[in-house]
């Protein structure tokens, strides 16, 4: 009986501090994002034109292809996707957990495995990245940025740093993919509670100086602080 009570005494605390944790960390997602940085940074009245895009849950960097500071054909070449040319005009960059990228195209296909490891820092991340051929449609979803060159310059140094390399080249990784115009690479670190995709974006947003919320672990800590 004593074992009885002692089992049921520790469920319950373990249920007490899952809840605890709970509450705080909603708490800090929900209030960190109005706690912003660089707040005083002006936007330019003439720069570099980027959004950030937004599919309810996860934001990825919208770039221009080619600009003075970048040509990003030559970090992601045409032969590693299905159907992309030259004449594409703009390339979406993203980081997240690899599990969640390769194997959950759709929520249906999320599993208890794959949740477990990317909450706790359990799987390699990946980058995924997505030409496109025109600019995107504005709308809730899509937030455009002007942004100085040494702005962009700043935030293209944090995208290159975040792949993997192997003999100076990023790591494809091949027979994975959305569509054909996307494809997945490698990438540094390790997804978790803590270091969402949405974090890493809110991390190169404060990079490059542009006025963001000090965690942003969720997509609107993103897109309706900006």
């Amino acid at each position: 009986m004593k074992y009885i009570r002692s089992t049921g005494s520790g469920l319950m605390h373990l249920l007490r501090s899952i809840l605890a944790f709970v509450i705080v960390y909603l708490l800090c997602a929900f209030w960190l994002p109005y706690c912003k940085v660089n707040s005083d940074v002006r936007t330019p009245a003439d720069g570099v034109v980027i959004y950030i895009e937004s599919n309810g849950v996860h934001t990825d960097f919208l770039l221009p292809a080619r600009t003075k500071q970048m040509n990003w054909f030559t970090q992601f070449p045409c032969s590693d996707f299905q159907e992309v040319d030259t004449t594409y005009q703009y390339v979406s960059t993203g980081w997240g957990d690899r599990g969640f990228y390769l194997y959950t195209p759709t929520w249906a296909d999320l599993t208890a495995s794959t949740f477990c490891k990317a909450a706790f820092a359990l799987d390699s991340a990946a980058m995924h990245i997505t030409w496109h051929a025109h600019a995107p449609v504005m709308d809730e979803w899509v937030h455009k940025l002007v942004i100085s060159p040494a702005q962009y310059e700043k935030l293209i140094t944090y995208i290159l740093q975040s792949f993997k390399k192997r003999n100076g080249r990023f790591c494809h990784i091949e027979g994975h993919t959305y569509g054909r115009q996307d494809t997945f690479y490698e990438a540094k670190g390790n997804y978790s509670l803590f270091k969402t995709c949405n974090v890493w974006t809110g991390e190169g947003l404060k990079v490059m100086g542009y006025k963001i919320g000090v965690w942003t672990p969720f997509e609107d800590g993103i897109r309706k602080q900006l």
